[in-house]
């Protein structure tokens, strides 16, 4: 049985921290996440979704500030004798000291397909920047920034309307079973890890406020891949009220086939639409039933569901009838 450390935190790293628990070949010794945070009403304390599993499962937690600077924490995992220590979406970085600790090696499995999208937010940038396909693969850690040897990858397709939740969900579980086959091969030396190109490589940053603000002046599929990349948080602003913009359809001929039937079957009541007067962010049709549909600097747009400030959630068709959205009023 290989006794395995599990670095992670948020819901993405928990279906492979499950998938170890259960694993007849693994024995999970420890988990090191995060501080927990203080959030929502009353500012409780709320611990990290991994810790909660590792609770649930009577597994010793760590949760230093700074892993690298905790002596305690340190200690503990050189005294592990771990086989591995897995890593997933933990959220800091790991010293030389710790990534030489484990006798096979510190594995992480990544949300992109090495060597593009190293860093942070790789789910969020690959949809922003409209890839159709993206994966998971696990490397061998090393001191850079997810520049380590490649072990074994996995892909999966991004569809036009799945946002970074949906992707989320699919890559997190691919990451688990990927994982799972990863690890007894390499520790039977049945793996040739494969050394990462820079040349190819690029960097998915953390998210700022900014990433989140619509500009109508772009094209209606890039304002679209931002709203389901950093989905639920792209806002505009509508009667001087921000307006968050959770889902959208773009309305485009060249992009018709990769839609539901059902927006194949109302893209004729904008198709002929004259749209020489209008301007980028503008109101130009009032679909009956559907929503509000605005131009962008190139191609329309379906507010398909939004929040206004202070209120819940609401589907385009509500938004319009709750506010008497009129043609020709101007999202900013």
């Amino acid at each position: 049985m290989m006794r395995v450390i599990f670095f992670g935190t948020p819901q993405f790293a928990v279906p492979t921290l499950e998938a170890l628990i259960s694993h007849s070949e693994f024995e999970v010794v420890g988990v090191v996440t995060q501080p927990d945070k203080r959030r929502g009403r009353g500012s409780k304390m709320i611990p990290s979704a991994v810790k909660k599993v590792a609770i649930a499962n009577n597994i010793q937690v760590w949760q230093p500030k700074s892993v690298k600077k905790s002596q305690e924490t340190l200690e503990q995992l050189e005294r592990s004798q771990a086989d591995f220590f897995v890593v997933v979406a933990y959220g800091q970085i790991l010293s030389t000291q710790i990534l030489t600790m484990p006798k096979f090696g510190c594995v992480n499995v990544h949300g992109s397909l090495l060597p593009e999208y190293r860093g942070a937010a790789p789910i969020q940038w690959s949809i922003c920047d409209g890839q159709s396909e993206t994966g998971i693969t696990t490397m061998l850690m090393d001191e850079g920034l997810d520049t380590g040897d490649m072990l074994l990858k996995a892909t999966t397709p991004i569809g036009l309307l799945d946002n970074t939740l949906d992707v989320s969900i699919r890559l997190a579980n691919i990451g688990a079973d990927l994982l799972i086959e990863t690890l007894p091969k390499l520790a039977a030396n049945q793996l040739v890890p494969t050394k990462q190109d820079d040349d190819l490589s690029s960097y998915a940053r953390l998210l700022t406020k900014d990433d989140f603000v619509l500009n109508w002046q772009d094209e209606a599929l890039a304002i679209h891949n931002r709203v389901r990349a950093f989905y639920p948080s792209c806002v505009t602003s509508f009667r001087e009220q921000q307006l968050k913009v959770k889902t959208t359809v773009p309305l485009l001929e060249d992009q018709l086939g990769m839609l539901p039937q059902e927006y194949q079957d109302i893209y004729p009541q904008v198709a002929d639409l004259d749209l020489s007067a209008a301007q980028p962010g503008e109101v130009v049709a009032i679909l009956k039933n559907v929503g509000a549909v605005v131009k962008a600097s190139q191609g329309l747009l379906l507010l398909k569901e939004v929040q206004l400030a202070g209120k819940k959630t609401q589907s385009g068709w509500d938004f319009v009838n709750g506010m008497r959205v009129q043609v020709g009023e101007v999202l900013v």
